[in-house]
């Protein structure tokens, strides 16, 4: 008897799953939409067995609810599902209790996501860090040293994966052996850009996630974007600003941030550069200055500060008890090793906030070291994360 009961749940609980997503799938249905039907019909799942006039009663277009009401809707929907789990995918619903709250709180929630990843990192506190797709080599510096930084002490750093600062900040956390979750413009099996194939592989097999609110196959429409960043916006307990000019989809995301409730980080710039507007404005409008971790550590709210904190404990016991030793997430990195005299000349002369071609430094360095000297010291420093390699031989100072 038990049984029959728990079975009749379990079939009420999949089919509000798939009212959900065959709504989201309804033309003319947006997210505002979904939600107020839902809302109206009482379950998701109702929504396969109303009638006509009910579907046209709770605020659908005509053509949308002749849709649902027809069965078109429901196989859509069977059809999509069969293609997330050939995906090795899900799709999470509001009613799925891997939804993230964050999300649930702002005032357009996507009615469905679909996730490709470990959907535990959904209801971690994370921090977005977003930014212009043509980076100073400053810019991407920052974006990736601060999303490696707060990686590092359990923050889960989400982007939208596009070029530049979104890249950069992914690649900081993945160095850090961190958490970090993309969210995508596209189907979450459409890879835009294509050049970032291999990052999006790494993050899911490294233990992060690909999120969308867009069907399997969706292509990248410039109108999705948008859409996209207040969706990554809203899963975060704050947004990170690494650059961008006075009309990007940046400043789009902070916007939304504002809009949502949620704290802005922004990175100084040089005034000079058109990208700095971005961030310095957003400063001079009271969003916090951001120059390393703790600037953002320090803004979090209390609530989340003790989640990360403990959840940094727990690690630490764990790792004890395994014989990793006892090391706090929260400790900073371990020593560097000492310089050598050659190193700390290379050193002197290269910047974080620009590069330094390799035949210059040389030209720079000649009547103090021999090229294979210098080399050898650019080798050392790459090795002990000191300098960077940029392309084109180009050097740029990590820290």
């Amino acid at each position: 008897m038990i049984t029959g009961i728990e079975d009749k749940a379990d079939a009420a609980v999949q089919e509000a799953r798939l009212g959900w997503l065959a709504l989201t799938l309804t033309p003319g249905m947006g997210p505002t939409r979904c939600g107020r039907a839902v809302r109206k019909l009482g379950s998701a799942g109702r929504l396969f067995h109303a009638s006509l006039t009910e579907l046209e009663g709770v605020g659908m277009p005509a053509e949308s609810a002749q849709f649902c009401f027809d069965g078109r809707a429901r196989a859509a929907a069977v059809e999509e599902a069969a293609r997330v789990e050939q995906q090795q995918a899900c799709f999470l619903t509001p009613e799925d209790d891997a939804f993230p709250d964050r999300l649930m709180e702002i005032y357009d929630p996507p009615p469905v996501i679909w996730v490709r990843g470990d959907v535990r990192l959904l209801s971690r506190a994370g921090i977005a860090v977003v930014g212009t797709r043509q980076p100073s080599p400053y810019g991407a510096g920052m974006a990736e040293m601060l999303s490696r930084d707060l990686a590092r002490r359990g923050m889960v750093i989400l982007s939208g994966m596009a070029r530049g600062v979104d890249s950069f900040a992914h690649k900081g956390a993945l160095d850090a052996g961190g958490a970090t979750v993309a969210v995508w413009g596209t189907g979450i099996d459409v890879i835009y850009p294509k050049e970032n194939k291999k990052l999006a592989e790494q993050i899911v097999a490294q233990g992060g996630a690909i999120v969308s609110e867009f069907p399997l196959g969706t292509f990248p429409a410039p109108q999705n974007f948008p859409i996209r960043n207040r969706t990554l916006s809203g899963m975060s307990v704050g947004v990170l600003v690494v650059e961008g000019g006075e009309y990007s989809g940046t400043r789009i995301t902070a916007r939304c941030a504002l809009d949502q409730g949620r704290d802005v980080y922004a990175v100084p710039g040089n005034a000079t550069n058109k990208n700095a507007w971005g961030p310095n404005t957003l400063i001079k409008q009271g969003a916090k200055l951001t120059a390393s971790w703790e600037d953002v550590w320090e803004d979090l709210p209390s609530q989340v500060r003790m989640e990360l904190e403990a959840a940094a404990e727990a690690q630490a016991g764990r790792n004890e008890s395994s014989g990793g030793g006892s090391a706090s997430l929260f400790n900073e990195q371990p020593a560097t090793p000492p310089m050598s005299e050659h190193e700390r000349l290379v050193m002197q002369e290269l910047r974080q906030d620009e590069t330094l071609q390799l035949d210059e430094l040389i030209e720079r360095l000649e009547l103090k070291m021999v090229s294979g000297e210098i080399f050898t010291a650019l080798f050392e420093l790459e090795l002990s994360g000191r300098v960077k390699q940029m392309p084109g031989k180009q050097y740029l100072r990590c820290f």
